[in-house]
């Protein structure tokens, strides 16, 4: 069998939706005999028009923690499913960075969860989902909740 994907990117976020794309990417490495990378984005857009102050700081190290947190779990999972997997954190907009990594990585696949940690992240940020569909060059696979 020829693979269709050879190096997978999963983005997760820490949500349930995302736990579900971490889950697919493990199942399509599985089958492709596949390279799987986890990528968690702490989206630093949102702190922009806040005052540089240590409240912003705190809020950062937070987030920061929270990714390396579930970076070490996806990783912990990927072992239990036999995939070793390569993990990332990056800052900035959540879609740009995914695209690029992606890019960097000469992955074939990106997969992505329908949305994130609440409803009120579209509001804010906008669908990553839909940024990394309109934006990336690499095929893209969208993990309903």
């Amino acid at each position: 069998m020829i693979p269709v994907f050879a190096n997978i990117l999963v983005a997760i976020d820490g949500s349930g939706v995302s736990d579900r794309a971490l889950a697919r990417a493990v199942d399509e490495a599985r089958i492709w005999n596949a390279k799987i990378h986890a990528v968690y984005v702490v989206e630093t857009g949102l702190f922009s028009s806040l005052p540089t102050d240590n409240t912003v700081e705190i809020m950062y190290r937070v987030l920061e923690k929270e990714g390396q947190d579930k970076l070490a779990q996806a990783k912990a999972f990927a072992a239990t499913q036999g995939l070793s997997l390569t993990t990332h954190m990056k800052q900035g907009h959540a879609g740009s960075e995914i695209i690029t990594l992606a890019e960097r990585e000469k992955n074939d696949l990106i997969i992505v969860g329908s949305h994130g940690k609440s409803n009120a992240d579209k509001l804010l940020i906008g669908s990553v989902s839909s940024f990394v569909i309109a934006h990336s060059k690499i095929s893209t696979m969208v993990v309903r909740s």
